[in-house]
Order: structure tokens, then C-alpha cells, then sequence
């Protein structure tokens, strides 16, 4: 099977740019560690609801959820436990949710296993397949950076916080690939179904993750762009009813604009100068003009 790897931010940036934008300041360092704290609670909560929708088949696909299920309880309370040491906030993260838009643009497979049993068991572990993933990819690259940072008590917290949660995340991904490689191996028809979900939830994922970092001018559109990218793996009837659910908040998208308020608010409240010289260009000339101006840093 082919294996499909997370997509930089639109192109442009990896997780290691992004980071080390990220871990230089420590407001949004912290808000980042509650953001992974938020992510690996709500996990738990999503993959309860997997196994309550299987109720009790397969037995062996429902065990290792339940073990999943402790691994990332696991993981939010390590979070969490450095996020009150440090006096961080440990409610809800600000700004645009990954998961609460990667759940908006699953379709009704990957919700309901009465209709069809083995289609939503491909759904669900494509989809728990690629976030996984994409945060192996962050939690290696947020210890990369902080390996690079002076090593003070904080920034060594929480890197041995991150470094103790990666070898499970990255097991889970193992599973996963384990678990659809298997029913891949049934039939051409279940490598094929398999194969198509991969795709789907890889679009859906990269939609849902660049949602959540993309703030700038025009960003509505790329959405849209990233919603038709998610509509053409599905088959040609499926595509009118997925696209009429969800254009209308996609290209009004109340949210983003309720972030956009806030982020500025925000810059200019903490320096008005650097709102003007950073936060303002960054608006106008997108996430691109963050990679050219780190290029030319560089030089």
C-alpha cells in the first residue's frame, strides 16, 4: 500500500519552521502545549465513541482502542500536569479547532457503523491513522526545536514531557498501518477501499490542519480549495450533498473571523509597533511571505 505522509502548511512551511517561530514565544508556546493537552483529551472521547458504535465487534479492534483510549489519557495528564506547573491556561485553546473542523468534514461513513460495518472500520482507522501522524510529526519536530533552544528548566520540562509521548504516538501509527494493511490484504476490492479512505482522510486532514493555522487574507478561499480537494476523492454522487453541507460555513466561516479579531486584539495589546511590522504584512501577504522572509534570513 502506498503510504502517505502529512503535508507542510500550504507548501511553504514544515512543523520545524512553524515551531521554531513557535517555542520563541512563550505565550504561544504554552498555548500550543494546551492545544496538544486538548487534542489528546478529546481523543478519548472520539475513540470511546468508535467503540460504542462497533458495540463489541471485532473484539480485537475494541481492545486495542480501549489501550489507545489509556495511552492518550496517559498523554493529557502528563500535559496537563506540566501545563499547572508552569501557571499555563488548561481550558479550551483560542482560536480555530483542528479536531472541531476535522469533524465537520467527515461524511456520514465514518459516523455510523449500522450502515455499513467494515466501510466504517476503514473510515474510523484512516482517520485515527492520519492525526496520529501529523502529530508524530509535531512532537519530533517540538523536540528538535527545543534540542536547539537554551536548555532552561522550562524548555527541558517540557521537552521530556513531549519526548515520553512520541514512541506512543508513533506506535499508534504502527497499528494503524498494521490494521488497514491487513484488510487491505482480503481482496482487491478491500485494498481498493481501503486505498480511496486513505486518500479521503489525508485531504480531509490537511483541510482541517490548515484551517487551524491559516488566518490570513484570502484564507476563505483556500478553504474552499481545500474542501473541493476533499470532495474529489469521493465518488461522482457523493460530491453534490458533501459540497451543499458544507460550502456555505466553509466560505463564511464565522470562526475564522471571530480569530482574526482576536489575534489582533491580541498582537496589538502586547506591542503595538511589532502589530504593525509583522502581524499587519502577515495579513496582507499570507503564510508564503513567512517562508520568503525566513529564506532570506537564512542568507
Amino acid at each position: 500500500m502506498a503510504v502517505v505522509y502529512p503535508r507542510k502548511l500550504q507548501n511553504a512551511l514544515s512543523a520545524r519552521d512553524i515551531l521554531k517561530h513557535t517555542v520563541s514565544d512563550r505565550e504561544l508556546h504554552l498555548i500550543t502545549l494546551n492545544r496538544y493537552r486538548y487534542s489528546e483529551q478529546r481523543s478519548c472521547k472520539d475513540l470511546t465513541e468508535i467503540i460504542e458504535q462497533l458495540n463489541g465487534k471485532p473484539k480485537e479492534l475494541i481492545q486495542d482502542l480501549s489501550h489507545h483510549i489509556s495511552d492518550e489519557a496517559r498523554h493529557a495528564m502528563w500535559l496537563t500536569d506540566v501545563l499547572v506547573e508552569l501557571g499555563a491556561d488548561i481550558g479550551k485553546p483560542p482560536g480555530m479547532s483542528y479536531i472541531d473542523e476535522f469533524e465537520r468534514l467527515l461524511d456520514s461513513e465514518q459516523k455510523d457503523a449500522t450502515k455499513d460495518l467494515e466501510d466504517f472500520v476503514i473510515s474510523a482507522l484512516a482517520a485515527i491513522n492520519t492525526t496520529e501522524k501529523r502529530g508524530c510529526e509535531y512532537f519530533s519536530a517540538h523536540i528538535h526545536v527545543l534540542k536547539q533552544q537554551p536548555q532552561t528548566e522550562e524548555n527541558t520540562k517540557i521537552r521530556e514531557t513531549i519526548a515520553k509521548i512520541l514512541p506512543e504516538e508513533a506506535g499508534h501509527v504502527r497499528w494503524g498501518n498494521r490494521w488497514l494493511a491487513q484488510i487491505a490484504d482480503k481482496s482487491p476490492e478491500h485494498r481498493q477501499k481501503v486505498e480511496q479512505a486513505k486518500r479521503k482522510y489525508t485531504a480531509i486532514e490537511q483541510a482541517a490542519f490548515e484551517s487551524g493555522m491559516d488566518i490570513t487574507l484570502g484564507a476563505e478561499l483556500r478553504r474552499v480549495a481545500n474542501l473541493l480537494e476533499v470532495a474529489n476523492t469521493m465518488s461522482p454522487w457523493e460530491r453534490p450533498q458533501y459540497l451543499m453541507e458544507r460550502l456555505p460555513q466553509t466560505l463564511l466561516a464565522p470562526e475564522l473571523q471571530f480569530t482574526r479579531i482576536r489575534s489582533a486584539q491580541r498582537s496589538w495589546q502586547r506591542n503595538p509597533q511589532e502589530f504593525m511590522e509583522k502581524f499587519v504584512p502577515m495579513f496582507f501577504n499570507g503564510i508564503q511571505d513567512l517562508e520568503k522572509n525566513r529564506k532570506q534570513t537564512k542568507v
